[in-house]
């Protein structure tokens, strides 16, 4: 398959590229106490919201993650149970809880996200800004059409 914008050169490229990415990603070195957590891709994504835009309540978290508040409440209950997420009252609004990495864990969880983070900035880094949100909406792109795609069959 080959077209004139080659578009299907592209996709075939990527369709090699994807299973490498992500073999290689779990090859990562994961700390022990944090392999010890049976942590699963969702509790990735929060915790890497955490380590990088700091402390934030269920609520903000779940309008960053895209799912319910009772989503993330029940994933904020099972790290807390493990020790590493707490939850504070938050000092200008006593009904509100605050969440953050705790102290302890902060150090093992940084070490776990930074080898992407660093691959990542390795290769946005060259990119302007603008190509960089490219970069970024074309993968959101793709995952919704994949979601699409689970929908339809």
């Amino acid at each position: 398959m080959s077209t004139r914008d080659g578009v299907d050169d592209s996709i075939r490229e990527l369709l090699l590229l994807m299973p490498r990415m992500v073999g290689r990603a779990k090859r990562l070195p994961v700390p022990e106490r944090v392999r010890s957590l049976e942590l699963s891709p969702r509790h990735l994504s929060l915790l890497a919201l955490l380590l990088f835009d700091g402390p934030a309540t269920v609520n903000d978290l779940a309008a960053r993650l895209e799912v319910a508040p009772t989503t993330v409440s029940l994933m904020v209950g099972d790290l807390s149970r493990k020790q590493v997420l707490e939850r504070r009252e938050d000092d200008t609004d006593r009904r509100r809880r605050i969440v953050s990495i705790t102290a302890e864990m902060r150090p093992e969880i940084e070490e776990w996200l930074a080898g992407s983070a660093s691959a990542w900035r390795t290769a946005l880094a060259p990119l302007s800004s603008a190509e960089r949100r490219v970069f970024v909406d074309t993968l959101l792109a793709y995952e919704r059409a994949l979601d699409a795609e689970a929908a339809a069959n």
